[in-house]
């Protein structure tokens, strides 16, 4: 007896970020949207973000954690669209870590992946100067 089997490729069970080369699971249609990112990676980074998010109306520190998770992740994740985003980030990155931007990097050290699977063990706003930095080198090394 004859049995016909079609082949067909398996569903992709992962990503890559186009920004910033994160392999991560394929995220839901509908949810937040970064430019330059992948639906998933853009939402780790609102979910990593959002405890410090919350916090950042009262709390100065926190808010200043948040801005340089923006501008690390503005930095892997330019918008060609606006390139003024990317402008900014790097002018506000290498004033705080000096260097001074050269060509897009072709990988990155640190991304938003690492600062999340480093959450349970490091707190977050350490992980984010740490990150930052990263990418503020990654820029500088170029």
């Amino acid at each position: 007896m004859r049995h016909d089997r079609r082949v067909t490729a398996a569903p992709s069970t992962t990503v890559a970020c186009p920004g910033c080369g994160s392999v991560l699971a394929p995220g839901e249609d509908g949810g937040p949207r970064h430019p330059g990112a992948s639906p998933s990676c853009a939402r780790l980074f609102e979910v990593t973000l959002r405890g410090l998010r919350e916090e950042a109306p009262a709390d100065p520190a926190a808010a200043a954690a948040v801005r340089l998770a923006d501008d690390a992740y503005d930095a892997q994740h330019p918008d060609a669209g606006d390139p003024q985003r990317l402008d900014a980030a790097l002018a506000r990155l290498t004033a705080r870590f000096g260097g001074r931007p050269g060509s897009r990097p072709g990988s990155w050290r640190t991304t938003i992946a690492d600062v999340a699977a480093d959450l349970d063990v490091i707190d977050l706003p350490v992980l984010v100067e740490s990150w930052a930095r990263a990418v503020t080198g990654d820029w500088s090394a170029t």
